[in-house]
């Protein structure tokens, strides 16, 4: 119980000392971190109904983090370009996962998680480039 309680507080320091930078590659990883566990419960053997809600709350979880993202989005930032495809893309992304949360199917979410991927390391890599001293950028497998 104390070794979850030191997680939760290092945790909750994590978030309170990022820069906004890191804070969207907090989120970034959670979006991927669900995806995966919803894929893993999906994969289940069919007779494991417990598949279905754990697939379903990770599912909606990771649709919340994109919601987010994409109403955090600055749209008057240089010529709103780049927001907008951001905008696109994340919407692009949540109607995949519901897709995958109506059918209970794998293959929306493995594409997903690949197309998500490569924003997530793209972002990572800004970060590095602004802050060479970063050293967070790297994603632990799931």
């Amino acid at each position: 119980m104390v070794a979850q309680d030191c997680a939760r507080m290092y945790r909750a320091n994590s978030v309170l000392t990022a820069s906004p930078g890191q804070l969207v590659l907090m989120l970034y990883d959670g979006a991927l971190r669900a995806m995966a566990l919803a894929r893993k419960a999906l994969a289940r053997p069919p007779e494991d109904w417990g598949r279905i809600e754990e697939a379903n709350n990770q599912l909606l979880k990771a649709q919340r983090i994109f919601i987010e993202l994409q109403a955090t989005l600055d749209m008057e930032a240089g010529d709103g370009k780049f927001s907008q495809e951001m905008s696109k893309l994340y919407e692009y992304y949540i109607r995949r996962l519901a897709e995958a949360n109506m059918r209970k199917t794998v293959e929306p979410v493995v594409e997903v998680e690949q197309l998500f991927g490569q924003v997530r390391e793209a972002w990572a890599e800004m970060l590095r480039k602004q802050d060479p001293a970063y050293t967070k950028g790297t994603r632990s497998a799931a």
